[in-house]
Parts: C-alpha cells; structure tokens; sequence
C-alpha cells in the first residue's frame, strides 16, 4: 500500500507531516465516497462498503439521495437570503458540494466545511485552495461548540447573522447524549433566521435489513445508532419545522419521481425563530 504522502500526491493533496490517515480503519467519510462512486477510499472503507450493498443493494441509492437533499435544503436556505453555510461531517466532495450549489445563487456566499477525517482536510484544501469564500477544517461535532469558537471558521462565518448549519449523515455516528449535546449548541449558538439542515439514519423503513447493514460500522471508529422518526423529530425542539416535516429524504420536497426510491434516512429543515 502507498504512503499516506504518495496517497495524496496521487490525488491532489498536501499532507501535513503528522497526517495519519490510519488506511487500515474503515471510515463513514470514505465508506460513503465509494457508495458515491468516488476514489478515496482504501481497500477496508471499500470491504466495509460492500458489505452494507450485499446486505441492502439499495445503500449506495440511500447515499445519492441523500446528497441530492443537501441540494434541495441548500437551495432553500440560500433562496431565503442565507449567505453562511457550515457544513458538519461534509465528507469529501464526491458528487456535488455545498458551495457548488450556494454560489450558483451567490458567489460570495461563505461555506466552512468540517470533518474529522484528515484525507477531507488534505483534499479540500487541495480543491479550494483558490477559493476565499470556503475553507475545510478538520473536528469533530462532539467539540460543537470549540468549532463554532475557531479563528478560521469565524474569519468567515458571522455568528450574529443567520447561519445554515447542516448536520447531515452525521449525528448518527454518536451516542444520544452527544447528539442532543451537539443540537442544542446549535441552536443556542445561532442567530435567529439561521436554519438546521438534518439528515438521519433509521431501521424503521427496513427492520428486516437494519441489523446486518448495521454491521457494516463495527469495524469502524464510530459504530452507527439508528433512529427513529421520533427521535429525529426531538433533535428540531426550538425550530420551526418546515414543511413536509421530518420524513424520508427522497420524500423532503421532491424535484422528481419518489417511485422506488429508500427508505434508509430521514431527513428535516427547521429555522431558528
């Protein structure tokens, strides 16, 4: 196997001395690449990945459809007038980003991306290193709060205006005290008008399926808590919860045909009054 250095040569990227992408643990940010179809992620995220299609060959589906609700709440956000975006456990920028889609309404809208897997780091840095409206941190949602209050991020984020935070695909990576820990410094932190952009996996669509696709983060850092519709509903107490509510992603404001389409995630906006 490559170098964590010649890794990155290979794709884009400039390594800090100390990066340790540790290549021999699976991670969600490089699992869900693959789903997306992309190409950084080592030979475990790939196995871990696998597994999940051969217990559900609708998975990687769940992971676009996921993606295209970031597209569809993004848009929402910015057509409201939100010109701030930090996007939480962004994952790399496989198939369409935040910014892509906010500057298509306002080039000089700002983005911070944070992620706590160094490749995200290396690569966005790579992708964005032209770029003055958008920078990539790395951290983690468990310091909410730490992030919220870093030099880099508030250099481009204005936490006094409304903000669009998304916790997408994440929160189900941590223990119910730490997610509720991490929406509440959410919604205290920011301004009134900001908006919760929140994505969830569940069993409750697939109960057949739910465990073995759950064996999937095991040999992950992380593991993965499914939840329930009213445990997602719980994380927007304090938010005005937009129309459709919490629901199936492909089923949050559709763009196009819903026929056979997942039941794998739920998803929900809400903004903050």
């Amino acid at each position: 196997m490559n170098s964590n250095r010649e890794w990155l040569a290979e794709h884009g990227g400039q390594a800090p001395p100390s990066l340790d992408l540790r290549p021999d643990v699976p991670h969600p940010a490089r699992i869900y690449d693959y789903w997306l179809d992309g190409k950084d992620n080592f030979p475990p995220d790939r196995a871990a990945a696998e597994h999940a299609i051969s217990a559900s060959p609708d998975i990687p589906a769940a992971a676009r459809e996921n993606r295209a609700f970031l597209h569809r709440a993004v848009r929402l956000a910015a057509e409201a007038g939100i010109r701030q975006f930090i996007d939480i456990g962004s994952g790399l920028p496989t198939q369409g980003n935040v910014h892509d889609a906010v500057h298509a309404i306002d080039p000089t809208a700002r983005v911070v991306y944070i992620d706590n897997d160094p490749i995200v780091l290396a690569h966005g840095r790579a992708l964005l290193a032209d770029n003055s409206t958008t920078t990539v941190l790395t951290g983690d949602l468990r310091d909410l709060d730490e992030l919220l209050d870093r030099p880099e991020l508030r250099a481009l984020i204005d936490l006094s205006q409304p903000v669009a935070l998304l916790l997408l695909a994440v929160l189900h990576f941590v223990n119910d005290e730490q997610a509720r820990a991490a929406v509440q410094a959410v919604h205290s932190r920011l301004a009134p008008g900001s908006y919760l952009l929140l994505s969830h996996s569940t069993g409750e669509g697939n109960p057949e399926r739910a465990a073995e696709v759950a064996k999937t983060w095991k040999s992950t850092d992380t593991g993965i808590n499914f939840r329930g519709h009213a445990a997602v509903e719980e994380f927007f107490e304090g938010w005005e919860l937009l129309e459709p509510g919490v629901t199936f992603v492909p089923l949050w404001r559709p763009d196009g045909s819903t026929a056979n389409t997942t039941r794998w995630m739920y998803a929900g906006v809400g903004r903050k009054g």
